[in-house]
């Protein structure tokens, strides 16, 4: 029982946002997210048939389903923000982070230090016109952020992926 409590705590602590900071998943359902076409998923624990699901507090693509999908937040992000979140690639990851006019790959060799079957932890810094694009820490790549307002969007192309304690603070 002990270690039951142990790893329940854990998990509670994963998906609770440090201080300034926001959650844009819950690890309950898909609440403040929608598809690309721009129907809510709101309620929903699943979408594009299972390709993405919740499942124990984690956003789980599931690379047994077909697709190349995105989902993207309804919160969407003009000006400086810091968006982080911890991410476990698996064999064969290749999926897209998409924020204002930017795409970035998650994927070897884009992502130098990328481990198959270990925890990462990813951080976008916009601060007025660049973008930094971190894993573990080190810089990965530097981009210039298109004006304009849009959400975070996660692309499920190819192989498995899962992430979890995806939040965002505008003052980074």
């Amino acid at each position: 029982m002990g270690i039951s409590l142990t790893l329940l705590a854990l998990a509670t602590v994963v998906l609770a946002a440090d201080p300034g900071e926001t959650l844009l998943l819950n690890g309950k359902n898909l609440d403040g997210w929608k598809t690309k076409a721009g129907e809510s998923l709101d309620g929903k624990t699943e979408a594009y048939g299972n390709r993405f699901k919740v499942v124990e507090g984690r956003l789980v693509i599931d690379p047994k389903v077909k697709g190349d999908v995105i989902m993207t937040s309804v919160k969407t992000f003009a000006g400086d923000v810091r968006i982080q979140f911890e991410f476990l690639p698996g064999a064969g990851c290749n999926n897209d982070l998409f924020l204002r006019g930017m795409k970035f790959d998650l994927k070897q060799p884009d992502v130098k230090n990328l481990k198959e079957g270990e925890w990462s932890r990813f951080e976008i810094a916009v601060k007025g016109e660049q973008a930094e694009f971190r894993n573990n820490g080190e810089l990965m790549k530097t981009l210039k952020p298109k004006p304009g307002a849009t959400g975070l969007g996660i692309r499920a192309e190819f192989g498995s992926i899962e992430f979890r304690a995806v939040r965002f603070s505008e003052k980074p």
